[in-house]
């Protein structure tokens, strides 16, 4: 890059951004002639096959004259947000800045402002990185724009189809890349979205192209086919084990991105906290969605949320901030870790209160402190089973949880980090084994995710085998955790389809000789909150019991697949829990 250094070092020390999905869509807030429109609000052009020309009469209507792009800025400073994502044009092929195509918010509404120039300038004086959303692909207006519903019942030639791709790129997609990429300042990076048509030359291009015009900004995943500088999780995406790479996940505050009036299923403050720690414990980075109004506004608990969110990062950054994801193999019940060098933060979504212990930091510990109040250290002590290599910390912790939604406790380390690189077994008895720490084997298609999850099992000689260390002897209760999408279950699947996305699989786990099975998948799915998208299912397969302390090996087969199903089992691990005596 153009001084040499890493041009996603900015964006992994951020870690939580602002997205803003605005169009024309706002005006109709969820509802066309009438009725409402159910899926998201910016799609409802498609999801109502409203025509080309009434949709274009919306442009006169939209007139947003509360915008206040400093009251906007300000918000994702308070929030703690280090960049603003913004929809330039979404797949209604609406420009939301001057452009010389003349279906734009400038040229075609009363409003006759350009919002993105006023947006440039308070970022610049906040100190908020710019960047711009940009449909390179689907465009429901444009001749050659992919994604037109009209084409379905009488689809040209695929050559023919092609090629008006190719013009629409030419002609409007690269022109419009040029104009916000040489009228607006610096900008952070381009945010592409849904490759459905584009080649992977095509691909190539646009990322050459923004790399031409601005050496710095990044171009997002989802430019398609691998071209991307990082990559994006699916829509909500909490990841379900560790993954490779940089990655973000955008997310809603509601069951939208864009506005729609009669949404009101905001999650609470504690999920979203919850959810941007999630994200960090990964080295993920948390893009937070907000839809304004046709006026102009930012909805009033997007707002109180985002401002809370702020209060929280206040005191609790520095556990975000920066970081990286955890050293652990795998997650643990109470909640998750994050680290830095020289530093562990150990965030707590269930407070334990008075001794705790953490099994498997080999670093040798200096100080523990609490964030919620910097001050406040907390007594501690390490042990070392010489015998069993088994290393323990041992805290004395507050009865109240300091913090009342997520409580960070701090480890300040006297070397460099070190963890058992084997699940061990924890403290309260449970042993955790991720899917990425498993050996994938067989002729199969199996593959581990993006998430972390194994998705794509579909044949009975795929099998996942893990290596663990067992200190307790004892009888263990063993559950398949695996990994369901509510929004692609409910929403993809064709009305009237014979088969269903997710289904019921028969697994088989063995460990020390002992062989259980069971049905494993949707019937045990846990919807933590109804607002979430990504939901786990904890399946029983039953009991073993083992007698001895020492490494154990555990194998993960599928006995018998779902026929009525469209997907194998997408298993995000396993867990051992110990069974109350």
């Amino acid at each position: 890059m153009t001084d040499g250094t890493d041009p996603l070092s900015w964006w992994r020390e951020a870690r939580f951004g602002m997205f803003i999905h605005w169009g024309l869509y706002a005006v109709l807030a969820g509802e066309w002639r009438g009725q409402r429109v159910p899926g998201i609000g910016e799609w409802i052009m498609h999801r109502a096959h409203i025509p080309v020309r009434d949709y274009e009469k919306l442009a006169a209507e939209f007139n947003p004259v509360d915008f206040d792009a400093e009251a906007w800025v300000s918000l994702a400073r308070d929030a703690g947000m280090k960049y603003l994502v913004i929809t330039a044009k979404h797949h209604d092929g609406f420009a939301m800045f001057k452009s010389a195509n003349p279906y734009n918010i400038v040229d075609a509404t009363p409003f006759g402002r350009d919002p993105m120039r006023e947006l440039a300038a308070a970022c610049q004086r906040h100190g908020i990185r710019l960047c711009f959303y940009y449909s390179q692909d689907l465009d429901w207006h444009a001749p050659g724009g992919s994604g037109h519903w009209e084409e379905a019942e009488a689809p040209p030639a695929p050559e023919v189809r092609q090629a008006a791709f190719a013009r629409y790129l030419e002609d409007k997609a690269k022109p419009q890349l040029r104009e916000l990429l040489t009228e607006y300042g610096p900008v952070g990076l381009i945010w592409f979205d849904v490759p459905a048509a584009v080649s992977r030359t095509q691909s190539h291009e646009l990322r050459e192209l923004v790399h031409s015009l601005q050496p710095d900004c990044l171009v997002s995943g989802r430019v398609g086919h691998d071209a991307g500088d990082y990559g994006s999780l699916g829509d909500n995406q909490i990841p379900a084990g560790r993954v490779r790479g940089d990655w973000e996940t955008p997310a809603t505050l509601n069951d939208t991105w864009g506005y729609k009036h009669y949404d009101h299923n905001w999650k609470s403050v504690g999920y979203l906290i919850r959810l941007m720690v999630q994200c960090a414990s990964k080295g993920v980075n948390y893009l937070l969605n907000v839809g304004p109004t046709r006026e102009g506004l930012i909805p009033t608990p997007s707002v109180e949320r985002l401002n809370a969110v702020g209060q929280w990062l206040k005191i609790h950054g520095e556990s975000i901030y920066g970081t990286a994801q955890s050293p652990f193999p795998g997650d643990f019940p109470w909640g998750r870790v994050t680290c830095r060098p020289g530093h562990l933060y150990l965030h707590f979504f269930n407070w334990p209160g008075g001794d705790f212990a953490l099994a498997g930091l080999r670093s040798r510990v200096r100080a523990v402190r609490l964030l919620a109040d910097g001050r406040q250290r907390v007594a501690f002590r390490q042990e070392h089973d010489a015998a069993t290599d088994h290393h323990t910390l041992q805290l004395a912790l507050p009865a109240v949880a300091p913090d009342p939604v997520v409580t960070v406790v701090a480890l300040d380390l006297a070397d460099d980090i070190s963890v058992d690189p084997l699940p061990v077994q924890q403290p309260d008895g449970g042993l955790a084994l991720p899917a990425h720490l498993a050996s994938l084997e067989g002729d199969g298609t199996a593959q581990l995710e993006r998430a972390g999850s194994i998705g794509n099992w579909t044949s009975p000689t795929t099998r996942l085998r893990w290596a663990l260390r067992l200190r307790h002897p004892g009888t263990y209760r063993v559950l398949v955790q695996s990994f369901m999408d509510r929004e692609r279950a409910h929403s993809f699947v064709p009305r009237g389809a014979v088969t269903r996305l997710y289904g019921d699989h028969r697994m088989a786990a063995t460990i020390d000789g002992q062989r259980l099975t069971g049905w494993v998948g949707a019937k045990d799915l846990i919807e933590d909150e109804t607002v979430n998208r990504w939901h786990a299912a904890d399946s029983d397969l039953g009991i073993v019991c083992l007698g001895t302390a020492g490494e154990r090996e555990l194998v993960l087969e599928l006995e018998e697949r779902d026929a009525t199903a469209e997907l194998g089992p997408t298993v995000c691990g396993v867990r051992l829990v110990p069974e109350k005596v």
